[in-house]
């Protein structure tokens, strides 16, 4: 399987779209954290795919660099 790497952080995710329990599990959260970011636009992007809801393991990756470096300031 391919992954994705950020270099900033350097953690990876697989090379495809991820449902909310496997990003959960990147990011150590409960599931309902994530719907709890997506209502107030907090977290990660993510899209619907009829009524499952993916997140573009690119799009994780640059909301996840963008904490590391919010974080730091």
């Amino acid at each position: 399987m391919a992954v994705r790497k950020s270099e900033g952080i350097g953690r990876s995710l697989p090379d495809r779209y991820l449902a909310p329990k496997e990003l959960a599990d990147v990011l150590g959260v409960p599931v309902q954290t994530l719907y709890l970011w997506r209502c107030k636009g907090e977290g990660p992007r993510g899209f619907r795919v009829g009524r499952h809801v993916r997140y573009d393991p690119d799009e994780v990756l640059a909301w996840i660099d963008r904490q590391t470096v919010e974080g730091v300031a």
